[in-house]
């Protein structure tokens, strides 16, 4: 239908230029949208600049064009763009040359080619209901896709809610360091979003929305914990022994699925006298709902990701604010991190045909895939211990910079604050004021970690005191853990055990061997460290998992165990590719590291390689029943 032209007349102005060239290609198929002369100026910044390099007199012709078109009754020349026009349009859109790999993937990303439609639906359903544990984001994604194909299933969640980690962390200033709207799925209706890096209680609201809108509350079981996990080889099924509302329940199911993710257990360090301390102490994801800050004397353990957004947050609430940091982290600066949609904006992405997927996309885009090449060791590099490459140490230096210029009137801090790896060894984090915040009268970092605790005191390992009220330990979470922390044993011994407490494997990272009909979603090697989203990886992982299952009642396969070869010739591939890249660096103590000093948690290909990966079933890899 056609849109309201005063209402587009107002909000075409506050359009990315980049975008709404898109939209006109869309609806015209007129090759002139896709020449020179409308060639968008490459842009680099992480929230781009909405003119594009459109000079007043192009920005006005696009907009005009684009108000005559979509005030008239007039259908899309090209609606759903096949994979050669798509790589054109994207490398017209970003002024790249997107590699040609990307189209089908950014296809699918864009919603031109839903998700799981290349899955043909099963034809018959498991004998009892397929069980998924956990209702985060991973858990929605795979009920979602499994009931569009036919599926019956079961969600056990141990919250009250849906969520998972946003339903767990509510602590002040938690938020995403992705932008939303790539952060979020490539399917469903399109959110409205109050600015480019929502805060918790949106994405909690954006998740129970999504739970609703796909018809995937009604599956879930809440407040159901489960406590052990056992394959039965004779009924060839999975028992669950859980607790639901504290009641004992035995669950069986044929197929079973983890989405607990990698960061929804809490780590808490194991630091002399902590138990004795007289007052709140607290991890950062159990923030208590009721605790009054104001004017309270404050320590927060840990400088991590947590840290970075609690501590600008409440250091203007509180009389004294003390940071214990053992090493400290890279930042990097985002101009318009806080900035809000206008209303002009939330219109095109609302009501615009094909401007919020171009917008998802180039979001999407400058964060994903472009900066992995300058993570990978340059053997020819005269400066190894402070960089990967020349690139890399070009952004060392740019942050180094930013650093000097934030903190210059308290040159002590600068000291503190530089951290002596190479940049993006350790999880990107994003300046949330957080320079800042250090410089404020009332706040006073110590560059230590923490030795012991007394019942009023915190004592620095280098013997720095503080007299807190509040202790906030946001020290990360039990990463190395995964799915093993379901107690789960398969032909034989534990996942723990298997995975020798903090050295976890599985083929693809979704399919340990001996664990027969279990997959794993957010499981080893599948993390991002270059960039990207979660909601991406989840969506991966459902459409292999998915996938998996409907070939299994297609070809009447019973149970599916991945070979151990086939894991160790992935494993194979996926530490050699690491002992180049930055995550191995001598200089680097990263949870993304275990105690053998192996990468285990994130990848070190492109997101489109491993969208790759998880196309289709190898049966090859598998024992089959």
């Amino acid at each position: 239908m056609p849109l309201d032209a005063s209402m587009l007349k107002k909000a075409l102005p506050h359009a990315d230029m980049r975008v709404l060239v898109m939209v006109l290609y869309h609806y015209t198929g007129d090759a002139k949208w896709l020449s020179e002369a409308y060639a968008p100026r490459r842009e680099v910044s992480l929230i781009a600049d909405e003119a594009a390099g459109f000079d007043a007199l192009a920005r006005a012709e696009i907009c005009d064009a684009a108000l005559a078109m979509l005030s008239a009754d007039t259908p899309p020349k090209i609606d759903s763009p096949d994979d050669a026009t798509l790589l054109e349009m994207m490398r017209h859109c970003l002024s790249e040359n997107v590699a040609e790999e990307y189209a089908p993937m950014m296809r699918e990303q864009m919603g031109f080619h839903a998700l799981g439609s290349d899955i043909a639906p099963s034809r018959k359903q498991t004998e009892a209901p397929i069980i998924i544990i956990g209702a985060g984001v991973a858990g929605i994604a795979m009920g979602k896709l499994l009931a569009d194909k036919g599926l019956d299933y079961r969600i056990v969640e141990k919250n009250e809610n849906v969520g998972g980690t946003w339903w767990e962390n509510t602590y002040p200033g938690c938020g995403v360091d992705t932008p939303n709207h790539a952060y979020s799925y490539s399917f469903g209706k399109v959110q409205r979003w109050s600015r480019y890096f929502a805060p918790q209680s949106e994405i909690q609201n954006y998740i129970d929305s999504k739970a609703d809108e796909f018809d995937v509350r009604r599956h879930i079981q809440f407040n159901t914990h489960v406590e052990q996990v056992n394959w039965n080889e004779a009924a060839q099924q999975w028992e669950l022994e859980t607790l639901h509302d504290g009641v004992a329940e035995t669950l069986t199911t044929p197929i079973l699925i983890s989405a607990v993710g990698q960061i929804s257990f809490p780590k808490l360090p194991e630091i002399d006298g902590m138990a004795d301390f007289d007052g709140p102490l607290f991890h950062s994801s159990h923030w208590p709902k009721d605790l009054d800050i104001r004017g309270k004397k404050v320590a927060v353990i840990g400088t991590g990701a947590s840290s970075m957004q609690i501590v600008p947050t409440i250091a203007d609430e509180v009389a004294e604010l003390t940071v214990f940091q053992r090493s400290p982290q890279w930042a990097r600066p985002i101009p318009r991190y806080h900035d809000a949609l206008s209303e002009e904006a939330q219109y095109l992405l609302q009501h615009v045909p094909f401007y919020a997927p171009w917008f998802r996309f180039t979001m999407f885009w400058r964060y994903g895939d472009g900066l992995l090449p300058f993570l990978k060791k340059d053997p020819d590099w005269p400066h190894p211990e402070r960089a990967m490459n020349r690139v890399n140490d070009r952004h060392r230096q740019e942050m180094a910079d930013y650093i000097e210029a934030k903190l210059q009137s308290r040159p002590e801090l600068i000291d503190k604050a530089m951290p002596s790896y190479p940049p993006y060894g350790k999880r990107i984090l994003l300046d949330n004021k957080w320079y800042d915040t250090l410089l404020k009268p009332n706040v006073t970092l110590h560059n230590e970690g923490v030795a012991r605790f007394s019942k009023n005191e915190v004592i620095g390992a280098d013997g720095s005191r503080c007299a807190p009220d509040i202790v906030v330990m946001a020290t990360g979470f039990e990463v190395t853990k995964m799915a093993s922390r379901l107690n789960i044993t398969g032909r034989g011994e534990r996942l723990d055990k298997v995975w020798h407490g903090d050295d976890p494997q599985a083929y693809l990272g979704i399919c340990a061997p001996s664990f027969p009909n279990f997959f794993m979603m957010a499981g080893p090697t599948t993390g991002l460290g270059h960039g990207g989203s979660g909601m991406f990886v989840a969506e991966c992982h459902a459409h292999y998992i998915a996938n998996a299952i409907c070939d299994m009642q297609a070809k009447d396969i019973r149970v599916l165990d991945a070979k151990p070869e086939a894991q160790a010739r992935y494993m194979d591939k996926y530490n050699a590719l690491h002992a180049e890249m930055i995550w191995m660096h001598p200089q680097l103590n990263t949870y993304y590291r275990n105690s053998k000093n192996r990468v285990y948690s994130v990848m070190p290909w492109r997101m489109v390689d491993y969208w790759q990966m998880t196309r289709q079933l190898d049966l090859d890899a598998f024992d089959v029943t």
